[in-house]
């Protein structure tokens, strides 16, 4: 790949470890994984709402009690925000209609415990970070960072999430970074392809953070499941968030969301522009 260009484009206060975005409607709808709030930054006015996703929302919630959203995507009016599934505590999906402003949740227990079955992962080392909904497939990431280190994609068909779907998956070897392999934080779809985020943490935990070691962009291709490239684009830092900000003939934009692992609710949001093509 040729030069890639990382830039801080927005400085947020208010939102605190943010995990996951969506650029929809001059709009960023950002979560965090600590937090029970959907937030919708408005790019003109520069102002920030949120919105309750669970009863009693804070933007705080104790570790051990946290529903641990970090995946979000959309398709039409809709938003679906993921739990991590890294403890059952964590098996929630939050759907968000943005033009109705519903919301419903939904128990995705069964599912997660199916795709722990499917892909022969621990229930210690499941821990879902990047979601993609393109209206007929859904795309589930498994972050890596447990001890089995499988970074794991899954895909999955069907009427729904519940009780009516399958489950196919593909299994990925990520870069290293000082000896430590780099996995899943989150992906995103675009035309034919996948680009995803992993982070290279030095932990053997799904639950307890790590020295930061960097962080790549790479590229699945659909139609053979293979990775066409990667790219570190950080020596320092965790992303954590992926959504498309501009598509244009010659390059593509996206902007990006970092997890800064504390309880200090700022947010960055960074634009990084990659050239099309390899």
């Amino acid at each position: 790949m040729e030069k890639f260009t990382l830039e801080l484009l927005f400085h947020i206060i208010g939102i605190g470890s943010a995990s996951g975005l969506i650029y929809k409607d001059n709009s960023i709808f950002i979560i965090g994984d600590n937090s029970g709030f959907l937030y919708e930054y408005a790019i003109p006015t520069q102002t920030l709402q949120q919105h309750e996703i669970i009863e009693n929302a804070s933007a705080n919630i104790i570790k051990s009690e946290k529903p641990d959203f970090e995946a979000i995507t959309h398709f039409g009016d809709n938003l679906y925000v993921f739990g991590s599934g890294s403890t059952q505590k964590r098996n929630s999906m939050v759907e968000i209609n943005t033009a109705a402003k519903e919301i419903r949740t939904n128990d995705l227990a069964d599912l997660y415990s199916v795709m722990q079955s499917f892909a022969e992962i621990k229930p210690e080392d499941f821990n879902i970070e990047g979601a993609i909904y393109t209206g007929e497939e859904w795309y589930l990431f498994n972050r890596g960072n447990g001890e089995s280190a499988k970074n794991v994609m899954f895909t999955i068909q069907g009427k729904n999430l519940i009780n009516e779907f399958n489950i196919l998956s593909n299994s990925y070897k990520l870069p290293k970074i000082k000896g430590v392999r780099s996995s899943f934080t989150d992906a995103v779809a675009l035309d034919g392809k996948i680009y995803f985020l992993a982070t290279a943490e030095d932990t053997k935990s799904t639950y307890h953070d790590g020295e930061i070691l960097g962080s790549f962009i790479g590229c699945i291709d659909t139609k053979t499941m293979k990775i066409d490239f990667t790219k570190k684009i950080s020596d320092t830092q965790k992303f954590e968030g992926i959504t498309v900000y501009q598509n244009t003939a010659d390059k593509i934009e996206f902007l990006l969301c970092e997890d800064n692992d504390t309880e200090v609710l700022e947010a960055n949001i960074y634009k990084l522009s990659i050239p099309k093509g390899k």
